[in-house]
């Protein structure tokens, strides 16, 4: 018997009734006319240093709508429909800009960094920003996704390094099936080295490309390059950030932590300033308690939960997700829990980034080869295979759940392999031809219309109106509460920060002043 038939004869049907997820979902706003929307946060919407549900990202400009946790895909797919719904009515004429790749951006230092008010976490918030502006650039931190958190009950530290390691080596599938950002408008690469080929004046593009977000052109970095971290435990996964977030590194050194005119220029002069500066496709996650940092967290009480990072905005669907891709995602997350996974190596690491970039870039290319032990294998091929494996998963879970929607994904997901012009990439460059001139902008600007349209015409009652108020009313007043307690200068509170003490390894590391950055 297989380990995966192994793993699925141990999986009482309550505890595969205890899988929970969540949903981030990461938006720009944009004019009526396809530029990003240069206006601050809107005050109708709250605190974005406080509120649960609505924050900003990396810019001042880019939303991002945060669910809940859910035992139900419905339950969090409504909560999220919702958020959207009252966001939207608080936007005036602006847009949610439907593509992971931005809208019309203007030059890079006058896109604005996310704002969170005088305290010190707010401060902080902000300064870390500032930093990746001067590390990477402010337009690569504009590409948005969705982020999926998902965790079933009783899977212990070792099992979810097991999950991560083979979703690693797995996350090709999800870049060539859910990849949806084929193309990118040209402003995003001005005045970079790019591979990207022009499609018509002012849109840029790869003929066969899945997911640019993920690939060389995306969330990259090459001092992160340098950063083999290897998921063969939870110690060894610590110790790697341990030192990327304390050694200094010479690159940012040279930037300084304040500028000649006193201005804070970054948080650190480490390889990460902090730990969410880490690109991963997937991070063991757990909820950390005000002032804890979040690897201070995990040494302490192990991981709580997985954070899938590599999903792009759906550009056909108004809240960027559909129940079917979750319900894929959670079949994908429990194949990757119940397989066999051996330890990773430095070797595969670097075979694994290459797999990325050649999905991301060539995924549909019919002659597209990916590395598997040192061999090449055929894309569809190995996704075939993956799918295939998944199947009893989903049946037990369509059992469970007295449905057919597992298997449905599961058919689904087999039909893209057969038929790449069915795939989110593919359907993007098709629809840029037929209705837009090959315009990037154009089909991204009439999709992100009509996700609004869609969105104002749902049923939207006073009541889930009052309850969304009296939350932003909420986080204005938290808000002020954070800056009314701050006692410490703001120098002094990075210092402590970001010391190396406060990482874990069993000091007392949490100062109750300060909080999450």
């Amino acid at each position: 018997m297989s380990n995966l038939q192994e793993g699925l004869n141990t999986l009482a049907p309550a505890r595969l009734q205890g899988i929970r997820r969540g949903i981030e979902k990461e938006s720009l706003r944009a004019t009526p006319a396809g530029v990003l929307a240069l206006t601050p946060h809107p005050t109708a919407l709250g605190s974005a240093l406080a509120h649960p549900n609505i924050t900003t990202d990396y810019s001042e400009s880019q939303l991002e709508l945060i669910t809940g946790v859910h035992a139900s895909v419905e339950q969090c797919l409504e909560e999220l429909t919702q958020v959207h719904q009252f966001v939207y009515r608080a936007l005036g004429d602006e847009l949610m800009w439907v593509s992971s790749m931005p809208c019309t951006l203007p030059a890079d230092e006058t896109i604005p960094i996310g704002r969170y008010g005088a305290s010190n976490v707010g401060r902080a918030k902000s300064v870390y920003r500032m930093g990746l502006a001067h590390r990477y650039g402010r337009r690569m931190q504009t590409i948005s996704g969705i982020h999926y958190n998902w965790s079933l009950p009783g899977v212990s530290d070792a099992e979810y390094f097991g999950l991560i390691r083979n979703f690693r080596r797995h996350a090709f599938l999800l870049l060539y099936l859910f990849g949806a950002s084929p193309a990118a408008c040209s402003s995003f690469v001005t005045g970079r080295k790019h591979e990207l080929q022009t499609l018509t004046t002012g849109t840029v593009y790869m003929p066969y490309g899945t997911s640019l977000r993920m690939g060389r052109l995306g969330y990259q970095s090459d001092a992160q390059a340098s950063l083999a971290v290897s998921y063969n435990s939870l110690e060894g996964y610590a110790a790697s950030l341990h030192e990327a977030l304390t050694q200094p590194y010479p690159a940012y050194e040279a930037i300084g932590i304040v500028n000649p005119g006193g201005e804070y220029n970054q948080l650190a002069t480490s390889l990460l300033q902090i730990e969410n500066e880490f690109y991963g496709t997937i991070r063991p996650k757990r909820v950390i308690r005000p002032g804890e940092r979040p690897l201070h967290a995990l040494r302490e009480r192990g991981v709580e939960y997985v954070e899938v990072r590599l999903m792009d905005l759906d550009p056909f669907v108004p809240i960027g997700i559909k129940a079917q891709t979750i319900r894929f995602l959670d079949v994908f997350l429990l194949h990757c829990l119940l397989s066999g996974s051996p330890q990773d190596s430095p070797q595969e690491i670097a075979a694994l980034g290459r797999n990325q970039h050649r999905t991301a870039a060539y995924g549909r290319d019919p002659a597209v080869l990916l590395e598997r032990d040192g061999r090449e294998v055929k894309l569809t091929t190995w996704g075939a295979e993956i799918v295939e494996q998944c199947g009893p998963i989903a049946a037990m879970l369509d059992q469970v759940h007295k449905t057919t929607d597992y298997g449905d994904a599961l058919r689904a997901a087999q039909a893209l392999l057969e038929n790449p012009d069915m795939l989110p990439s593919a359907r993007v460059l098709s629809a840029m031809a037929r209705e837009h001139q090959n315009a990037f902008s154009a089909f991204t600007l009439a999709q992100s219309e009509q996700a609004k349209s869609k969105l104002l015409k749902l049923p939207y009652g006073g009541s889930l109106h009052a309850r969304m108020e009296a939350v932003v009313q909420q986080s204005v007043a938290d808000q002020k509460a954070v800056e009314a307690a701050d006692a410490l200068p703001f120098e002094q509170y990075r210092q402590q920060y970001i010391s190396p003490e406060r990482l874990g390894l069993g000091q007392a590391a949490v100062a109750p002043a300060l909080a999450a950055v």
